[in-house]
């Protein structure tokens, strides 16, 4: 198998085919930067990573090397082969403009969903009304009160995270575009993606 490599600009998406087996390496080049992951199934763009089912089936909204991320149809679509932050979000949906305009006031801002559509448009996969993406170093606070907090993701230089397809599956990856809060650290930086 061929060794790719690619640098996800700040504020970028890319999207790319994998074939079951391989494994992928999403690296946080600079730290506290959140990479929103989508990946649909090759051939049928009808059943997708679905973190709502994810957490469904592993009764927890944390992820650990060995737990496999489910389709929208319960099955396999990737497992964790490692993980040095173990901190991401599943519950946030991805970034969009109309978020920016309502939360900051700020029109046409760059969105994750902005990147993953244009990344995906490669393939022919049509937008969706919204992506439910699995939000890499995302650290998310859930408090007592029921209070979401997102917070500066722990992921420091470095850290990254190892999936392996457990089918042939197209994904998109967008490094989030978010200086506005504490998502990103308040300062958007790249994304490293490996097929190992």
């Amino acid at each position: 198998m061929i060794h790719q490599k690619w640098l996800i600009p700040a504020t970028k998406g890319l999207s790319f085919r994998m074939e079951k087996g391989q494994v992928m390496r999403v690296t946080d080049s600079e730290g506290e930067q959140v990479a929103d992951l989508v990946a649909y199934l090759a051939g049928d763009f009808g059943e997708r990573f679905d973190p709502g089912i994810t957490m469904d089936a592993l009764s927890s909204m944390k992820i650990k090397p060995g737990d496999k991320l489910y389709s929208n149809k319960y099955r396999p679509i990737l497992t964790v082969l490692s993980d040095t932050v173990g901190q991401h979000d599943f519950i946030n949906p991805a970034c969009r403009s109309e978020m920016y305009e309502l939360l900051y006031g700020k029109k046409g801002h760059a969105s994750c969903y902005q990147n993953l559509n244009h990344a995906l448009e490669a393939y022919g996969i049509p937008s969706p009304d919204q992506y439910y993406s699995l939000n890499l170093f995302m650290n998310t606070v859930i408090k007592p009160s029921g209070q979401i907090s997102v917070e500066r993701p722990k992921s420091k230089p470095g850290d990254y995270i190892e999936l392996r397809a457990e089918m042939d599956i197209i994904v998109a990856v967008s490094a989030c575009p978010c200086a506005e809060s504490a998502c990103n650290g308040y300062h958007c930086t790249a994304i490293e993606v490996e097929i190992l």
